[in-house]
């Protein structure tokens, strides 16, 4: 009579998977649906398999096939009951064809009774790798929504005194964030644009990485990293700052960090692949860039016209709120449940 949601990461962690699966659980819980989440970071799968079957949910949804997949797959076929797996980004891009993961994904996702991706590139791309996949696999893009918390205090930490251009990365320090890309570009700009800040703001997840940037920004005095920002303070963050970078060399369809972005009227300059495609449109919504040339080129004209900053800033926003609104998503996940368990056996208090 209720919703078992699995997840690699729930909140305090930053990470996307758990922006994403506590924005779903809130929104479905303040539609009245019952649910659990579990978080297998911090709980052992032989007690999220004693927590779960205690429950007896009516489906078990699972957010990454390769992370919590396989524990999904596991008890949706002990409690006899419907699997959903979200493909959230890694699992799709690399983990599926990745020569010792893919057997596992591709497991999960044949057992699942429903996969769900963020964006139509997706599920070209998994496709490609699943050929008798496509008919269960169904598109239900993401949305924005923050949480209220206190502002942070960006301008203390960084000393800024007001005229300065701050250039945002939010995002957990590991390879796939490609973190140590906007650095040696941006080394030729500032000597034209004394007024820049780099920020990164997300916790070091690889530490080879987090090493390797950390040792990258000494004796950089206009680039400095925040460490872990709550969600709820992210708003505020975002909108301290002038423009926000993604730099990834995968995405999962839809990167929470350009959504948000976008949402808060913040200018977008992100790496031209699939995922960032898939919401920024160059020169309309953000801009794209495929190298570091065309980053530095790109960056100083956000750098010099506050005017394009504003415009691209606006337009994003506007698409943001008419395409992507929280209402959306979650019918969409609704209307997967109804359609995997009849409608009385999920529970609406």
């Amino acid at each position: 009579m209720r919703l078992a949601l699995l997840t690699p990461f729930d909140f305090p962690s930053v990470r996307g998977n758990a922006i994403t699966a506590n924005r779903i659980a809130r929104g479905l819980r303040a539609r009245g649906v019952e649910l659990q989440v579990w978080d297998c970071s911090v709980v052992p799968d032989a007690q999220v398999e004693r927590e779960v079957q205690t429950y007896r949910p009516a489906l078990v949804h699972a957010f990454h096939a390769f992370r919590v997949g396989p524990l999904a797959l596991r008890l949706a076929r002990a409690l006899e009951v419907p699997l959903a797996v979200t493909i959230t980004g890694t699992d799709g891009n690399h983990d599926l064809f990745d020569p010792d993961r893919a057997q596992t994904v591709r497991r999960v996702l044949e057992g699942a009774s429903i996969v769900t991706v963020f964006h139509d590139t997706m599920l070209t791309k998994i496709s490609s790798g699943l050929l008798d996949l496509p008919a269960k696999i169904i598109v239900i893009p993401q949305s924005v929504s923050f949480e209220d918390g206190p502002p942070y205090p960006l301008a203390g930490r960084l000393g800024l005194s007001g005229g300065e251009v701050v250039f945002l990365f939010p995002a957990g320090i590991r390879m796939v964030k490609n973190p140590l890309f906007p650095l040696a570009p941006l080394d030729r700009v500032v000597p034209r644009f004394p007024h820049l800040h780099l920020v990164y703001a997300g916790p070091i997840l690889d530490p080879e990485e987090g090493e390797r940037l950390l040792k990258a920004l000494t004796g950089r005095g206009w680039a400095a990293h925040l460490g872990t920002v709550p969600h709820s303070q992210m708003r505020s963050l975002l909108e301290a700052s002038d423009v926000v970078l993604n730099c990834s060399l995968s995405e999962g369809g839809m990167a929470n960090s350009v959504l948000e972005a976008m949402a808060c009227g913040r200018p977008v300059l992100a790496s031209d692949i699939e995922g960032n495609r898939s919401l920024v449109e160059d020169g309309v919504t953000g801009l794209l860039f495929r190298g570091p040339e065309e980053f530095e080129a790109k960056a100083v004209r956000l750098l010099a016209d506050p005017g394009l900053r504003r415009s691209l800033g606006l337009m994003g926003q506007t698409r943001i709120r008419a395409l992507y609104p929280p209402e959306r998503e979650l019918e969409g996940y609704l209307a997967l449940y109804h359609r995997l368990v009849p409608r009385a056996k999920i529970a609406v208090r």
